[in-house]
């Protein structure tokens, strides 16, 4: 999605970088698949609330942070640990463990998603002013598509979980987002 500033309201602005927010998750597979991973052991409404709010705290921080510049760190290794953390949480799904603390691995990784959201800004040449409308709005957006994609699987997950099939569900779900975490990690660290 291409944006042009020129002549745009701060509404319009506003607007476009919410959209972008929702293109991003909705293009990025490689979040869907984390979010999904997380999904995928976490069996309550409140746990679900506690695991993406803390996402979104973390990952608001350092979106904030590397996009005004204050943080900066090389893309090649934020983009090799995002598959990293896809793997880890769907190698904790195997450990079938109750997961009561997800929520605190979840802000650590959240840490690092943030600054691979940051990336789709910094990409763009903005003014001070346009990067804080950026900023607030492109965050709007990928709550919004992340809230969309949540309450669209969380459902799904439940009730399949609640099958006669879990074990085989979450088993080979677990085992294709850890297989897919692995191979964009040896893509993003060794082959780019």
């Amino acid at each position: 999605m291409e944006i042009n500033l020129n002549g745009r309201t701060f509404f319009e602005t506003a607007w476009d970088f919410v959209k972008l927010g929702v293109e991003h998750i909705f293009t990025g597979y490689d979040h869907l698949a984390f979010l999904v991973g997380l999904l995928l052991m976490t069996r309550t409404l409140p746990s679900v609330v506690k695991v993406i709010t803390s996402f979104t705290v973390a990952h608001s921080v350092t979106l904030a942070l590397a996009t005004f510049g204050v943080v900066a760190l090389p893309p090649r290794l934020i983009e090799s640990l995002i598959a990293l953390s896809i793997a880890y949480i769907a190698i904790e799904n195997f450990t079938g463990r109750a997961l009561v603390h997800r929520w605190k691995i979840t802000f650590l990784f959240g840490l690092v998603h943030g600054f691979g959201f940051s990336n789709v800004l910094k990409e763009m040449v903005l003014t001070r002013k346009a990067l804080a409308i950026s900023l607030f709005s492109f965050n709007g957006g990928v709550e919004a598509g992340q809230l969309i994609f949540v309450s669209l699987v969380f459902p799904l997950v439940y009730y399949a979980a609640a099958s006669r099939w879990k074990e085989q569900f979450l088993s080979a779900t677990s085992l294709a987002i850890m297989a897919l975490g692995f191979c964009w990690f040896v893509q993003r660290a060794f082959l780019t």
